[in-house]
């Protein structure tokens, strides 16, 4: 695909997008009072496991993926994933937990030793040092999904958590969604090119309607305080709106990031300057 130009991933899908309720997920995590340790997962702790797994579930805005790690996008994708199928999720993670191997939509997961021996390990993320449901789930996900930025680091190695190993290209993040949840996806936007839309709010805003929108934006270009200085940069970050609206020439946007929701302020030029890619995640009906 040339840069730049609308990546669209419209076939029909294998599989209807599972749902359920955080009720039903509640109910099914609250049984659980104790767990054994796990042979698969030597380094995961059982209390620590079954803690951050109601965390979760009670609160699916607390997902987090880590200080200075490149799990970003898995987060993004996680947080969907919670969102709509919560019961899903806590049972995909159980049986993880207890099996070393498990299925979600039409993707089986077969960790290797590594990623192993690696979860329950991670050390100097923040708060994600102490959730190892969390960690057990981002470097899974990252050893299941590749993409070009993993060629040359396929293989999980001490600390490749913050290396390409786990880094996230914008077509593999789309192919991630659209494989492990069933789900449509429209996108628009490149890795290196932003999008041909005349006017980025108004194709947001209509597509907020339709689906879930997801932004591949460049964060560092967010976070600066003169926006008409900048000059060159790529993308760096996923972030999953939950509002946006427009009064003048000021945009105020509500997204999920980093384990909280974020309100930002930002002039359509901004918008258009931090804005590489936007997909759009919509459910396929039961019955199509």
């Amino acid at each position: 695909m040339a840069a730049g130009k609308a990546l669209a991933l419209t076939a029909a899908d294998p599989f209807p997008a599972a749902t359920s309720t955080r009720a039903e997920a509640i109910r099914y995590i609250d049984q659980i009072t104790k767990l054994d340790s796990s042979k698969y997962w030597p380094y995961i702790k059982p209390d620590l496991f079954l803690k951050n797994l109601k965390l979760n579930v009670y609160e699916p805005l607390s997902f987090y993926p880590g200080r200075s790690t490149n799990f970003c996008a898995f987060g993004a994708a996680s947080y969907i994933f919670i969102k709509e199928d919560p019961l899903g999720y806590v049972k995909f993670l159980m049986t993880l937990y207890n099996s070393g191997v498990a299925t979600y939509g039409d993707v089986s997961f077969k960790p290797s030793d590594g990623i192993k021996n690696a979860a329950g390990r991670l050390r100097f993320k923040g708060v994600l040092d102490l959730r190892h449901a969390e960690q057990m789930w981002f470097l899974v996900l990252a050893d299941r999904f590749k993409g070009y930025l993993n060629i040359f680091n396929r293989t999980y190695d001490r600390g490749d958590e913050n290396r390409f190993w786990a880094a996230t290209n914008y077509g593999k993040f789309n192919r991630m969604v659209k494989k492990l949840m069933g789900y449509r996806v429209h996108a628009v936007g490149s890795d290196l090119l932003h999008p041909w839309l005349k006017d980025v709010y108004s194709y947001i805003d209509e597509n907020m309607k339709k689906g879930i929108v997801v932004l591949y934006i460049n964060n560092r270009i967010l976070h600066k305080k003169n926006h008409t200085s900048v000059k060159l940069g790529i993308p760096t970050h996923f972030i999953v709106l939950e509002n946006i609206s427009r009064i003048g020439n000021l945009i105020t946007m509500q997204y999920w990031d980093y384990g909280s929701k974020t309100l930002m302020q930002v002039s359509p030029e901004t918008l258009r300057k931090i804005t590489y890619g936007i997909s759009v995640c919509t459910k396929k009906p039961l019955h199509d």
